[in-house]
């Protein structure tokens, strides 16, 4: 009996599972053979028990017999959790990127657990093992995801979320808000004992939507009459269905001019299409206003319109959406991507100087007094009108008024100056400078500037003119009286 056991008894040799650099490179086979090492080791420790029980062996060698099980086992076990950290693969499922009801963007990416066990690795070891069931080999715990731009830097909201379990076959969604508008992300992935995936993805547009997205840089912009305003946008086809769009503005006075370009080549638009590898565009509206006020305008009344993106087909069946106003549920039940925008006509400060006369003369100790007529020739009003005359040195000036308080549009005021020069002052041209200055809206508004010329004439002497012309005309008498006697002699 004692021979039959003994006979049966495994090697002691064989009870050695020498370490193979190669298991390190090839870890599936280093796992097959920490498997049978492990299979071995239980197989002695259970036939040393055997031989203990009947007395045949020592408790020091079932000791041993033990230790060696043990150290198979946590061989075991190390090589089953070397080759399932290897076979862990979270994969990208779908990215799909929509806008919610307060206009954020938003993704729902969705991951899963793509490393089930490959058929080899499945085919190696019993999945109904105890000891490889409690690795968990179908989970994948604390797996971590980002959202990164170009510049690695995070856009979503939450910053990172975490998945605490990601089982094989059950796919994880996850809902990020992006802070920052892009059509191509990097999912930052990091889990298992570190490992980190990085792939670079286009987001999927929700096409369930079935419209196209308006998003504007400026939706309220101030312009002046006779200017111009320009709105920007970006378009995002969230559709299945239609590819083909029509631009349309409702609710803008008709004395307003608009139409849509392409930012790109400035052509102008009126409709476009989307193509297989373009489900994002740009696109500007130009507005001008008038020169002058009209109906449906009014100085600083904001206009609130709205810019439609139609399918080419609805906007044929609903015909010239100008002819009407729009209400706010009116254009939601259109089911068409809107924005609403909103323009506020400004006035335009201008202010002309009329000066009937700017060149005098006069003698010395007169003085110049002339009129100067503002006129407020914009569309807004003029405030602190003033007129300030830079006159030449020892001169005196009164304006009055000093101040025009207040100058509505296309009224009319006069100014009254006065100069005056000193008294010794010398005769020639002297030159005062008239400059008007007044604010619109807080905006310095200024007149065109007048140059007065003033001619001082000399003081004529006439008692030294009379006594020249007096010679002279002895002179002339001498000459003559000389002349009668000089022929009668």
């Amino acid at each position: 009996m004692l021979l039959a056991l003994l006979s049966h008894a495994v090697p002691a040799g064989a009870q050695t599972n020498p370490f193979n650099q190669r298991d390190d490179q090839y870890r599936l086979l280093g796992l097959k053979r920490a498997k049978e090492a492990f299979e071995y080791s239980r197989a002695e420790f259970e036939q040393k028990q055997q031989l203990f029980e009947k007395n045949l062996i020592s408790k020091l060698e079932l000791e041993r017999s033990r230790n060696l099980l043990a150290d198979a086992e946590v061989n075991y076990q190390q090589s089953l959790l070397a080759v399932l950290f290897e076979k862990q693969y979270v994969a990208v499922a779908k990215a799909v990127k929509y806008q919610s009801k307060d206009g954020r963007k938003h993704v729902k990416l969705t991951l899963e657990n793509a490393s089930g066990g490959g058929a080899e690795y499945r085919k190696l070891l019993n999945l109904d093992d105890e000891l490889f069931r409690s690795l968990q080999p179908d989970m994948i715990n604390d797996v971590y995801v980002s959202l990164l731009n170009e510049s690695n830097a995070i856009i979503s909201q939450p910053y990172e979320a975490k998945i605490e379990q990601l089982q094989f076959g059950r796919p994880v969604t996850l809902d990020f808000m992006l802070l920052q508008d892009l059509d191509a992300v990097t999912v930052n992935v990091t889990y298992g004992s570190g490992t980190q995936r990085s792939p670079k993805i286009f987001l999927q547009k929700d096409a369930t939507v079935n419209k196209v997205v308006l998003q504007s840089e400026q939706f309220s912009q101030e312009a002046e009459l006779g200017g111009k305003a320009s709105f920007n946008f970006t378009l995002e086809l969230f559709s299945g269905e239609n590819n083909t769009f029509k631009l349309e503005v409702v609710n803008l006075p008709a004395a307003i001019n608009r139409y849509f370009i392409d930012p790109g080549n400035q052509a102008r638009l009126s409709q476009f299409r989307f193509t297989e590898n373009t489900n994002t565009r740009r696109a500007a509206l130009q507005v001008f206003l008038p020169d002058r006020l009209s109906e449906g305008l009014l100085i600083d009344k904001p206009i609130p319109f709205y810019v439609l993106v139609i399918p080419r087909e609805q906007a044929e069946t609903l015909g010239d959406l100008s002819a009407k106003q729009w209400s706010q549920e009116e254009i939601e039940a259109l089911n068409a991507g809107y924005v609403r925008l909103e323009l506020v006509p400004r006035g335009v400060g201008k202010l002309l100087v009329r000066a009937p006369q700017l060149f005098y003369s006069i003698k010395a100790g007169e003085t110049v007094a002339m009129n100067l007529d503002v006129v407020n020739e914009g569309t807004r009003r003029l405030d602190n009108v003033k007129v300030e005359a830079d006159v030449p040195l020892n001169w005196s000036k009164q304006i009055e008024p000093l101040v025009i308080a207040a100058l509505n549009t296309d009224a009319e005021q006069r100014v009254q100056l006065q100069f005056i020069p000193p008294r010794d002052i010398s005769p020639g041209r002297y030159e005062i400078r008239l400059r008007t200055t007044s604010l619109a809206d807080n905006q310095p508004v200024n007149g065109e500037d007048k140059t007065v010329t003033v001619e001082i004439q000399s003081e004529t002497n006439v008692l030294g003119m009379a006594l020249v012309v007096t010679l002279i005309l002895g002179l002339v008498v001498g000459i003559v009286v000389f002349g009668i006697r000089l022929s009668r002699r």
